[in-house]
């Protein structure tokens, strides 16, 4: 029996049609522009209002009160209650919600069709008559100082503060985060203010998209909307995003930490660029998916990382491209090597006709599938209206993709990849990670998690002598959501290196490398759960036969004290 077919992949199919009508495009008097898609498969509507203000238009000096106010605008209104507003909704079987970004702030609805003016009139409820209660309110900043300390634990939002920080400079977008002093200052009267100046008509764009008939959703919006005043549009001054003329390292120590998370960004386009289809093509191929040139150099050829990827960040204004990945601390700097080489080896040599092909292949074959479901359709018609794209932008998504050619892509590469110019962010054990990565940049600097700067020529140095013998048994607790959990180690210590065992909730892990520096100590207990392999990252310091110190993994929300004696 003739089995060569097994020996190569069958053919694609022929493309499925994609045949996107026009939504219908009205302006109320008020100026609240509407966008209706109807789709009559489902009896299912979905709403997105959006206003073109997001966080970087919020006032210098409240950093975090946009965000608030889309928070809280679900926390009370003339009618309802918190309470009583959720139960409307959950009655009804909907969704309803709203949220802040960067350049946007959105409210969010569906329902099934026979809710539609319920849900409107919720909307509408939420949006026109919100009272922002004192006591919602503090509980809304002591739960979000409480996430601030959380975020703060996390690598990726460390690593995210110094990329935004560095590409973008004095210009808005450089702003990840409030801090806990910024969320104590936002008062009621700040909330109402700027919700009644911000949240106007004439800045709004509302999209229906489901089973919907236009002229009766029209004739709803004037009877719910119409008494909306329109208001004064801002302008607003941005910052401009650096110029930059070299490669730099940036290192957030976490000390003890087993693994490197790197960031290597530039500043590239922002989202309506027209080199965007040859951005997409050329990034799908580089570092987009689990095929991609990146991904399958550092996992699958090197297995330095479980993921390595690059992106483009593209938003309304400006934009990024970051290449990424979480990779044993060990192998941070031929982690760096790879990935120099793909960003160098994608500009100075071109792509094959099947990478090209079939880049396309999956591009234009997902974009279809985005649009299927009804949320699908609507955030693309969002995007479309943000970043203020061509009104055939759906129309003709498919046939820019396909006139990209292999030019195209190393002229993208080449004009958006700046090897020469990259921010490397390393977050992550800076002592182990400086003598590996400093070759790559001409300049570096350091900061704690806090991100506070920190003095380089502490790092670096000669090994301190131990001064203290951490070996024996060890009995410790650890503080977990204010109960002590049992913690056991078992260390033996030579010559300042320190290997041995760790029994706690997670299992038992077996510590080698492990290092002693003056009085402090840190080490990586290597265990199994669920079959899968996990890494403890474990640093304190010993004085007087007692150990305090910090416990870690990737699956432990923030790191864990722990304190106790030696045994005896």
């Amino acid at each position: 029996m003739n089995e060569d077919f097994r020996k190569s992949a069958p053919s694609p199919l022929a493309p499925v049609a994609f045949n996107i009508p026009q939504p219908f495009e009205a302006t109320l008097p008020n100026g609240l522009k509407v966008v209706v898609f109807e789709n009559r498969k489902l009896p299912l509507i979905n709403f997105r209002l959006f206003f073109r203000s997001g966080d970087i238009h919020e006032p210098s000096d409240s950093v975090g009160l946009n965000s608030a106010v889309a928070s809280m605008l679900s926390e009370g209104t003339e009618s309802y209650s918190s309470k009583q507003l959720a139960e409307e909704i959950e009655r009804l079987g909907a969704h309803l919600s709203a949220s802040s970004g960067s350049d946007t702030t959105s409210i969010s609805a569906s329902s099934l069709t026979l809710y539609s003016s319920d849900i409107l009139r919720l909307m509408a409820e939420m949006l026109l008559k919100p009272t922002f209660p004192e006591e919602e309110l503090d509980l809304y900043r002591r739960n979000t100082i409480e996430g601030l300390k959380f975020q703060r634990s996390q690598a990726n939002f460390l690593a995210d503060e110094q990329v935004s920080r560095i590409i973008f400079g004095a210009h808005p977008y450089s702003k990840v985060s409030p801090k806990a002093e910024d969320i104590e200052k936002i008062t009621r009267e700040k909330l109402v203010a700027y919700q009644a100046k911000t949240y106007i008509p004439n800045n709004a764009v509302l999209i229906a998209v489901g089973d919907v008939d236009k002229d009766e959703l029209l004739a709803e919006l004037k009877d719910k909307f119409g008494e909306w005043e329109s208001g004064r549009i801002d302008d607003f001054a941005y910052g401009t995003v650096p110029e930059r003329a070299e490669r730099t390292l940036t290192i957030v120590d976490r000390k003890g930490s087993a693994q490197s998370n790197i960031v290597l960004a530039n500043a590239a386009i922002e989202r309506n660029h027209p080199d965007y289809f040859r951005v997409i093509l050329m990034n799908q191929i580089l570092g987009a998916g689990a095929s991609s040139r990146i991904f399958m150099n550092l996992r699958e050829e090197k297995g330095y990382t479980y993921g390595a990827y690059s992106k483009f960040d593209m938003r309304r204004l400006a934009g990024a491209f970051e290449a990424t990945a979480e990779v044993r601390t060990s192998v941070t700097g031929d982690s760096l090597k790879e990935f120099f080489y793909e960003l160098d080896r994608i500009r100075e040599a071109k792509v094959s006709e099947q990478e090209l092909q079939d880049a396309k292949n999956f591009l234009t074959g997902v974009f279809p599938i985005r649009a299927e479901t009804q949320e699908g359709l609507t955030g693309l018609i969002v995007q479309q209206k943000i970043y203020e794209l061509p009104d055939d932008y759906l129309q003709t998504y498919r046939d820019k993709i396909e006139e990209v050619t292999i030019e195209d892509v190393e002229a993208a590469a080449n004009k958006y990849v700046q090897p020469e110019k990259m921010a490397i962010v390393i977050v992550g054990d800076a002592e182990e990670i400086l003598p590996q990565a400093k070759e790559y940049a001409s300049t570096v600097e350091i900061f704690d998690t806090d991100a506070n700067p920190q003095d380089i020529s502490n790092y670096g140095k000669p090994a301190e002598s131990p001064a203290v013998d951490v070996s024996g048994s060890w009995n410790l607790t650890i503080d977990f959501q204010g109960q002590e959990i049992p913690v056991s180690l078992n260390l033996a210590q030579t010559d300042g290196k320190i290997s041995g065992k760790l029994e706690s909730m997670l299992g038992e892990g077996l510590i080698e490398n492990g290092k002693v520096t003056g009085n402090g100590f840190s080490a990586v207990a290597t265990t199994e759960m669920s079959g899968q392999k996990l890494e403890l990252a474990i640093s304190g310091t010993v004085e007087n036969e007692e150990m305090k110190g910090t416990l870690s993994a990737p699956m432990i929300p923030m790191p864990l004290d722990f304190k106790g004696t030696r045994g005896t």
